[in-house]
């Protein structure tokens, strides 16, 4: 499996007054199992961009490949895409409606031509894989937390069992607990089951811990592309474009020029600890 993007362009009101290029030449290629994380400031054109991954939005010019055939192709197969292409939006817990949690999530299997019974199956096997167990069934949706509802519409996207999972700032407005939470069941997923995982977020601690390889995205432009340690290298270059490293990535730097003989790539929390722990044992 992979998806590629080949000179991706995208304007807003092409052709009006209010004409914006929200994507410029944008080009990658993301492969079976990898777990990207997608940064970039408000308005940078990440949202655009994930939903041109599973034909919600058409490129004004350019390509999007699954697995090697083009999505804009007469005849493409757009409703199979979705189904193997999911997109969990931002604040996706206002998309829910059912009466109950089961129900809900049985609702995309359902769309997708499955008998009632198949997708219970379905459904039960996603509310699992998120950490709902049977007591959540009868629930209504409306009456969970925070971070349970968000759970709950992740589900509903993996009821439809793609191979690709698209999340839109799956913790936003999430406490530290109900965040750690859900990024550490989409964790499992990419571990347990090789998902690949497209995760857009404004944090970069939680990219620095999770994602294996960062496209950072400023005025519609991918200007970065690597892994996590390379890109946060040039923490001076994304400042300048409203981003930052990860906060641990600057008590490095600074221990650093004071004579401290640490390594500076570290970007995570728990890398600190252990670089620290093994100076203090020398």
């Amino acid at each position: 499996m992979s998806i590629k993007a080949v000179d991706l362009n995208f304007v807003y009101g092409a052709g009006t007054a209010f004409e914006q290029k929200a994507l410029k030449h944008v080009n990658f290629e993301i492969q079976d199992g990898e777990f990207v994380g997608l940064i970039g400031h408000t308005g940078s054109g990440k949202s655009t961009l994930i939903q041109h991954l599973n034909g919600l939005e058409r490129a004004t010019s350019g390509q999007i490949l699954y697995n090697g055939e083009d999505i804009y192709a007469e005849g493409y197969d757009m409703k199979g895409l979705r189904s193997k292409v999911g997109l969990v939006f931002q604040y996706p817990e206002h998309q829910l409606f059912e009466v109950d949690v089961l129900t809900d999530v049985c609702f995309g299997p359902k769309n997708q031509g499955l008998s009632p019974e198949e997708a219970g199956e379905r459904a039960k096997k996603a509310l699992e894989l998120v950490g709902l167990d049977e007591s959540f069934y009868a629930q209504s949706p409306f009456e969970l937390s925070g971070g349970q509802k968000r759970r709950v519409a992740i589900a509903g996207v993996l009821a439809m069992e793609p191979e690709v999972l698209i999340l839109d700032e799956p913790t936003a407005g999430l406490d530290p607990r109900g965040r750690d939470e859900i990024l550490d069941q989409i964790d499992q997923l990419h571990r347990d089951r090789g998902m690949t995982i497209i995760l857009v977020s404004h944090s970069m601690e939680d990219v620095a811990r999770y994602a294996d390889r960062l496209l950072v995205m400023n005025h519609g432009e991918k200007v970065f592309d690597g892994p996590p340690k390379e890109v946060f290298r040039h923490y001076r270059e994304l400042e300048a474009i409203g981003l930052a490293a990860p906060q641990i990535t600057y008590l490095v730097h600074d221990l650093r020029e004071r004579g401290i003989d640490i390594d500076e790539d570290i970007t995570t929390v728990a890398e600190a600890r252990e670089a620290i722990l093994r100076l203090y044992r020398q």
